[in-house]
């Protein structure tokens, strides 16, 4: 008991056994000491009669004797647990019991008995307490003997079924209950026989007699009983039923494998056969999830009916049964389930609301029939009996169905069971429609960049090129990254790749703006360094106005876009080439060596940094650019990419260096080892094999300043034409060297340098060492010059300015497949 108090009321429910008496008198002198005391305390009875009891307890306990006094005056005794001393000073808890003795004409005394309860089990009590307490408590108690055949029960365990405690004797559990793993529990009994050591917790789940087809859970203790010489008698065992909270238990562990094991990618189909799979076995024995075939392309669900007055059919997306095969299903994943009009899984999908039925008619149709063999199956046939039904919802829209039955498990779903169904299948619609939105986006994001990014690369003799992209996982969507070949004047290409931050349409838009604005640059026939330049300023730009803060200029890939722009010349063999926050471009020689740019790295694009640098170098004819973004080299180690990182070059030397039959080939092969299917960012890979064109293609004279030198310069070229068989294109090409000539002539300084090529177009340039670009006029009738220009953008299909080192280039082209004019 907790006080003294209480122990007070409850002294005369206690005998207490071997105690120490002794006399007190009426003023609490101790009178008489008997051999038991002096055992208890180690005091003789010189030492002690004649003094206080009080010197006998512990300060705290001495203060309460006056207390203890009245109490016993006033109740005619006392029992209750006070701590003595002993001669060593040594405290000893004592169970004292204190009763009038008065003899016939005396003064009054009282008797005290002194029990040792150190180290002791507690209290001895009374057969009828101890009857008491094992014959109505409400834990089923049982005590078998040491063949673990049943010798007592109590009223308790008749619950649990079994029969009352005289159909009991004499039997063993497998008899008693036959439905349990009789078998494991007195596994524990033998070894709390042998051992003496108590099993506490052990926990059963099954069926007992009291509840048929019905699975329960039970906790048990089990504690070996041994005689007066510590020889076993036989277990003593109890059992509390536990079922509501291994139920509860199970619903929560149920809801926590949902939450590690649903939604762990944004594919719609997996999402739902991840649901199947987690019911099934531990809730439910055939799990079956069907969606509307919109949800499936990532739409929002039709309005209207959901389809005639016959059918309604849905899409299998997950399905999932205790037995191999998932015999019960008639529908695979991927076929239609056509279900009946104005049947329960409709009616769910219709109003949104969940359906159960404890007991299913055995001979009823089954809902769905199958695609193939239109085959009608009957529940009986199926072996299902019981089912729920629980519409897929998220966000106010109702996706599909997902069915439970159950067909092993005798026990028919419940209030709980539908309450858990709901939230489990709540939880996987977040996921679905969380993937449904993600499938529209992703695809609407592909469909962008698959339009932004170039459908053909453009045909030209400067490179054999090939490219390959493959875009990021399920997981982290569709990323900003690009590639392009441009076409330049005098026969030259440019080769771009580059990159957006960030996944998504966003990024896809940022990339075909971005796309946009290099072509755009790249008509001017910038320099490499000034088209990155210009691209800076756009990007910065963009973000101010957009609201975005500058980023911090420390060259962080994270901060902006980057791009490398290289242009290669196949006239000379000579390449150009510049670095945004970009890796550097790997080249593969000609006897398959792979050797890497030395090439600055400059700032991602918008964020303030130092100026572009660019590096120029020549490239042996069958030289392979390999320009590509950092998602080719991130699947290694820690899954990202240092530009200058020796491990991630030394990965793609080596896979560069694999030899393959064509450049399309090696281009896929090289994206195949060093990216897997499904890669966390974006890989954009570029592969271009130099050519040279020949001396035969192109033809150049040095020029004095001499208005003369027009007409010797009509008559070269025309020479030049006839030995290329181009003699057609001899009156336009004759205008157009006459104009471009006369105006170097007239407005230009420095040497002067006419330069045809035949290339796809016959290209004529004129270089000189002005620094002023020529405009075209349009001059009035009246007017007597300002045509030249004018006659050459009509007779050429093209005609610009570009600057180089010392001066510039006037080109112009003529279509080598187009009639002259």
């Amino acid at each position: 008991m907790g006080t003294h108090e209480e122990r007070d009321v409850a002294r005369h429910r206690f005998d207490v056994a071997d105690a120490a008496p002794l006399l007190l008198d009426a003023r609490g002198v101790v009178t008489s000491w008997t051999p038991d005391a002096q055992r208890l305390l180690a005091y003789a009875a010189p030492e002690v009669v004649g003094t206080r009891a009080t010197g006998l307890l512990s300060t705290e306990d001495a203060a309460r004797v006056p207390e203890l006094a009245e109490r016993c005056v006033r109740d005619g005794g006392w029992a209750g647990l006070l701590t003595a001393r002993r001669k060593d000073g040594r405290p000893v808890r004592v169970m004292v019991r204190i009763t009038p003795a008065v003899e016939p004409g005396g003064a009054p005394h009282w008797l005290v008995l002194l029990s040792d309860m150190s180290g002791a089990r507690g209290w001895d009590m009374s057969r009828a307490v101890l009857e008491q307490m094992v014959t109505d408590s409400p834990v089923g108690i049982a005590i078998v003997d040491t063949e673990l055949r049943c010798v007592w029960s109590n009223a308790a365990l008749e619950r649990y079924g079994g029969g009352s405690a005289r159909e009991r004797l004499g039997r063993r559990l497998a008899e008693i209950q036959p439905g349990i793993d009789s078998a494991g529990i007195e596994a524990q009994m033998r070894r709390v026989l042998e051992t003496g050591r108590p099993v506490v917790g052990y926990e059963h789940v099954g069926e007992v007699r009291s509840a048929p087809h019905r699975e329960t859970a039970h906790m048990m203790s089990f504690t070996r009983l041994d005689d007066d010489r510590g020889h076993p008698m036989g277990v003593y065992y109890t059992v509390v039923d536990i079922s509501e909270r291994y139920r509860a238990r199970q619903r929560l562990a149920l809801l926590d494998r949902a939450g590690e094991q649903i939604g762990r990618t944004l594919d719609i189909v997996r999402t739902a056969q991840e649901l199947a799979d987690v019911a099934v076995r531990h809730f439910a024995d055939f799990v079956s999830v069907d969606l509307l075939e919109s949800v499936l392309r990532g739409a929002e669900p039709e309005p209207g009916p959901l389809g005639d007055t016959d059918r309604v059919p849905l899409r299998r997306a997950g399905h999932q049964s205790v037995n191999p095969g998932v015999p019960e299903a008639v529908a695979r994943i991927g076929e239609v389930a056509t279900y009946l009009a104005g049947s329960p899984p409709v009616r769910c999908l219709s109003t949104g609301r969940s359906w159960r039925e404890e007991r299913l008619d055995p001979l009823a149709k089954e809902w769905a029939k199958d695609i193939l063999g239109g085959r009608a199956a009957t529940f009986l046939e199926l072996g299902l009996h019981s089912v729920m039904i629980v519409p897929i919802r998220a966000r106010g829209i109702t996706m599909g169905v997902t069915t439970f039955f159950r067909r092993r498990r005798q026990e028919p779903f419940d209030e709980d069971d539908l309450s858990l169904a709901e939230d489990l299948v709540s939880r996987a619609a977040v996921c679905v429609d969380n993937a449904r939105r993600y499938t529209r986006e992703r695809d609407a994001a592909l469909v962008l960049q698959r339009r932004l990014l170039p459908h053909r690369l453009p045909e030209q003799d400067a490179v054999e090129v090939a490219a390959c992209y493959r875009p990021a996982d399920e997981l982290t969507g569709l990323g900003g990254d690009w590639y392009d070949l441009i076409p330049l004047s005098g026969a030259r290409v440019a080769l771009v790749v580059g990159e957006v931050p960030g996944h998504g349409i966003d990024a896809a838009a940022a990339m075909g703006g971005l796309r946009t604005a290099v072509r755009t640059l790249a008509a001017l026939d910038l320099p490499p360094e000034e088209v990155l330049a210009h691209l800076d300023d756009l990007v910065a730009r963009t973000a101010r106005e957009e609201g975005v803060p500058p980023s911090e200029p420390a060259g962080i890939r994270t901060a902006g876009p980057g791009c490398v722009y290289v242009v290669y010349d196949p006239v000379d063999g000579r390449c150009t080439m510049a670095a945004a926050g970009h890796p550097a471009p790997a080249v593969v020689r000609p006897d398959g060596t792979v050797g890497f740019v030395d090439l600055p790295q400059g700032s991602p694009l918008g964020v303030d940094g130092p100026p572009f640098e660019a590096v120029e170098l020549a490239l042996a004819e069958g030289s392979t650019l390999v320009l590509h973004t950092d998602g080719l080299l991130a699947h290694g180690g820690d899954g990202t990419c240092d530009v200058t990182g020796d491990a991630d070059r030394e990965r793609l030397r080596r896979a560069l260096e694999r030899a393959a039959p064509s450049l399309d080939q090696h281009c896929r092969t090289v994206v195949d080892a060093l990216v897997p299917d499904r890669p966390h960012d974006d890989v954009a890979l570029l592969m271009a094999r130099t050519r040279l064109l020949g001396a035969d293609r192109v033809a150049d004279w040095d020029l004095p300043a001499d208005p003369a030198v027009v007409a010797d310069a009509r008559k070269e070229a025309d020479r030049q034409l006839a030995e290329w068989g181009l003699e057609e294109l001899a009156f336009t090409t004759e205008l157009v060297v006459s104009e471009l000539v006369t105006n170097a002539i007239r407005h230009a300084e420095g040497p002067i340098r006419l330069r045809l090529i035949r290339d796809r177009a016959l290209i004529c340039e004129v270089s000189d060492g002005g620094a002023t670009a020529p405009h075209l006029r349009h001059p009035r009738t009246t007017d007597e010059g300002g045509r030249g220009l004018l006659l050459v953008s009509q007779f050429a299909q093209g005609w610009g300015t570009r600057f180089v080192p010392g001066g510039k280039v006037i080109w112009a082209e003529q279509s080598l497949t187009d009639p002259p004019c």
